[in-house]
């Protein structure tokens, strides 16, 4: 089991390296959800993102694609998209991934993966954490 501390990464390199561990059977712990960044605008990360929760058909929008709002779900969607989900081998690997906001005491004293070559701290571009484009988005962290 391959736990990450996700606190700094930038979430489309984190990503790729979950999926690429979940694709070689191994299960993946990511903790600090809402401290990943994105990399990039605020009002563009932002703007992109509330553009995809605004999409419904027309015809039947209950229907409408569903964009998560809590920070562990949005970053375990992302993860999604980098897997074969819709091949049996890309659904049994996104089963290994479990995303937790904050740290559950079960992973206190765990070893975490040296994931130092994927922070914001090496980034000289501007970023956000994914907690706050969740906040705008709607996620309500204290309910």
């Amino acid at each position: 089991m391959k736990v990450i501390d996700g606190t700094n990464l930038v979430m489309g390199r984190l990503a790729a390296k979950a999926a690429k561990y979940l694709l070689s059977g191994e299960e993946v712990v990511i903790l600090n959800a809402e401290r990943i960044v994105i990399v990039g605008r605020t009002e563009n990360i932002v703007g992109k993102y509330w553009e995809r929760r605004q999409r419904k058909d027309k015809a039947k929008p209950e229907n409408s694609a569903k964009t998560p709002r809590r920070p562990d779900m949005f970053v375990k969607r992302v993860i999604r998209g980098m897997l074969p989900f819709k091949r049996s081998r890309g659904r049994k690997a996104f089963e290994g991934l479990r995303v937790y906001v904050g740290e559950p005491a079960q992973f206190k004293d765990t070893a975490r993966e040296d994931m130092s070559r994927m922070s914001c701290l090496n980034v000289k571009s501007r970023y956000i954490d994914v907690g706050k484009v969740c906040e705008r988005l709607g996620y309500n962290k204290g309910v």
